[in-house]
């Protein structure tokens, strides 16, 4: 499926809402959906603010991850990047927008992770070991090696949802909501050349610590996933040097690629 549109839309027509940082960032998130054909189309945007604008590319983060997981054979939902114009503010600006469809299946309602454990965790329990109880162990260890591959700063307790279905049957939706992940803070040359790609950065992780390094020492039985190999770059970078800078794009894929190898060394040991 095709993931990645270059020709410029007009999109002024969508309405935004702003969504505060939950991370601690600057500026705020805009989202939008409209309807097609009976179904949901979501739309966000990377960082803004009302003087600088759209800035950033969490957007273009969210593809990277979205194409990861395909190549590593991880449930998630699919992300397309899409060239447009929008309207904020009666102002327009010319931007990269991140498009999903509802995951939703007819029927099914939505309560945040957090909300979910809070309601019914047994005395004691923690996120862990309340999210093996409920057989959802497979998919927390493959978010958590994820998540480390690409230092995601956001996995809270709202970014993870379960769904559930008229007769009271439950399950995790797929993995969503990358943005915050990579270089996403890095806005310059200098930034991203001085951008230390092993660094153990403070995250947000519901179900497990501060650092997304020692998280993985809460898996277990390493997941069983695809292989990464240095040839997966060409598919995961397809049709970005139309995006961002290739020094970017090289940093990006060192990142995922260097903590890959940890991962493994961990893993085989």
């Amino acid at each position: 499926m095709k993931d990645l549109y270059t020709e410029i839309k007009d999109f002024r027509y969508l309405n935004w809402t702003r969504i505060r940082s939950s991370s601690g960032t600057a500026g705020s998130y805009l989202k939008a959906y409209e309807t097609i054909n009976g179904r949901k189309m979501y739309y966000k945007l990377s960082a803004y603010d009302s003087v600088n604008g759209i800035t950033g590319h969490e957007c273009v983060n969210e593809l990277i991850v979205s194409r990861l997981l395909d190549v590593l054979g991880i449930e998630h939902l699919s992300y397309q990047l899409m060239h447009g114009i929008v309207r904020i503010d009666g102002r327009d600006d010319e931007t990269w927008i991140c498009a999903s469809w509802d995951y939703k299946q007819p029927g099914e309602s939505k309560m945040a992770l957090d909300d979910f454990y809070d309601l019914n965790k047994q005395a004691g329990e923690t996120p862990m070991e309340f999210c093996v109880r409920m057989g959802w162990q497979d998919y927390i260890q493959e978010m958590l090696v994820v998540d480390y591959l690409i230092l995601n700063r956001d996995r809270h307790g709202a970014n993870m949802e379960v769904l559930r279905d008229r007769k009271g049957n439950v399950r995790l939706a797929p993995l969503f909501d990358h943005g915050l992940s990579l270089l996403y803070s890095c806005h310059t040359e200098r930034e991203i050349k001085d951008f230390d790609l092993m660094a153990d950065k403070p995250v947000q992780c519901f179900v497990g610590s501060r650092s997304a390094k020692e998280n993985l020492k809460l898996i277990t039985s390493p997941p069983v996933v695809r292989v990464l190999e240095e040839r997966d770059r060409s598919l995961i970078m397809n049709g970005l040097d139309a995006v961002i800078p290739k020094t970017l794009q090289d940093a990006m894929w060192n990142m995922i690629w260097e903590r890959w190898c940890v991962y493994e060394d961990m893993r085989d040991h």
